[in-house]
């Protein structure tokens, strides 16, 4: 099983020109951390620590701050992520109702763990805590949608509808 996705892994010379066309109009306006490392996500797709010491330079801010940002906000990520998100909910209602399964069965399909990304890029597979759909239980969420009361056979008919066009 794989982690990361070799098809992401590096950051191009055109992102990180973006990057600093993004820093430019903030230089040295150490509040807009947030949103700036926002907007270079976006850009790049994840915060290397390439990209996590230019925003620190750019802002003039220490990297040990922008580190401590990026990995205390679940909006973050360090590592390439999937097309698409795929998180399963482990709050009560929905592990008792066999959640664990489900999350064993798309690592196993997909060919990673939890917290990585598939290798052809196309898949990030996550556990979340609660979704506040406790009656629905056990749901998987991928992107914005919600996917209620999931058994093992539903999961490679609700994987199909994201797979690539």
């Amino acid at each position: 099983m794989s982690n990361g996705c070799a098809c992401q892994s590096q950051v191009t010379r055109e992102h990180m020109d973006e990057v600093d066309r993004l820093i430019a109009p903030c230089r040295g306006q150490s509040g807009n951390l947030i949103q700036v490392l926002h907007k270079a996500q976006n850009i790049v797709g994840y915060l290397p620590r390439e990209v996590q010491l230019k925003v620190a330079e750019g802002l003039d801010v220490p990297l040990a701050r922008v580190y401590g940002v990026v990995s205390f906000y679940s909006l973050f990520t360090t590592v390439p992520r999937g097309r698409h998100k795929i998180s399963v909910c482990a709050g009560t209602a929905c592990y008792v109702r066999g959640s664990s399964q489900l999350l064993d069965r798309l690592s196993e399909d997909l060919q990673v763990r939890p917290g990585g990304t598939s290798q052809d890029g196309e898949f990030s597979l996550d556990v979340v805590r609660c979704v506040g759909a406790c009656g629905l239980g056990p749901v998987v969420t991928v992107d914005d949608d919600v996917y209620a009361r999931v058994h093992t056979e539903k999961l490679s008919d609700i994987l199909a509808l994201y797979t690539k066009e």
